[in-house]
């Protein structure tokens, strides 16, 4: 973490103001412009790309992959320009925190990786490429969006040192955690060999 220069009433703003960015369901509210129905009932339920995908409306998980990463990088980038660095980790941090959490879904949000990843771009980009390139080649070659995300999550504390950003490996590692959290369901899937693949319609995930 950067060292705490602003004020407890500024990182706190930072914070509501990132929660409430987070918690916005994009994967709900494109799916219902959209007329693809209720995202609550459609595969597993959640409201993330990967689920709107299985609609098989492949614009709308884009939308939705982007409109999730975007929340994230936005709540960053704001609080970065308008208040200080420190800010911008608070502001990240509560911005995912909003999406795996949000108010508006009684606190059953999404998995957080399309967030996650936003933030990391726009916390340093080369860290958020490289972890990006992580799940692209994991999804890639083992086709399953869960593990991609797995993977992206848990090489970032490398991508981290090795890029010399020490200043982010403890809000990277706080989501880390998260992430491995959310996906624990996806965790036995995978070692029980019946985490389906990307791709596969009605689908839990």
């Amino acid at each position: 973490m950067p060292d705490i220069t602003s004020t407890y009433q500024m990182l706190a703003i930072a914070a509501l103001a990132g929660y409430l960015l987070g918690s916005i369901p994009f994967g709900i509210v494109i799916a219902r412009v959209m007329g693809l129905g209720n995202l609550r009932e459609i595969g597993s339920g959640n409201i993330g790309a990967t689920n709107v995908l299985r609609t098989g409306n492949k614009t709308a998980a884009a939308l939705t992959a982007m409109l999730d990463a975007g929340k994230g990088a936005v709540a960053l980038l704001l609080a970065r320009a308008l208040i200080g660095e420190d800010a911008a980790q608070i502001a990240a941090l509560a911005a995912f925190l909003g999406h795996l959490f949000p108010i508006w879904l009684r606190f059953r949000g999404g998995k957080g990786v399309a967030t996650f990843l936003g933030i990391l771009l726009a916390l340093y980009w080369p860290l958020g490429l490289a972890a990006c390139a992580t799940w692209l080649f994991s999804a890639i070659t083992m086709r399953m969006s869960s593990l991609a995300g797995l993977m992206a999550a848990g090489l970032s504390p490398m991508w981290t040192i090795m890029l010399d950003q020490g200043q982010t490996l403890l809000l990277g590692a706080i989501l880390t955690v998260l992430i491995y959290i959310r996906h624990a369901a996806n965790i036995k899937r995978i070692k029980a060999g019946t985490e389906p693949k990307i791709g596969r319609k009605n689908s839990a995930s």
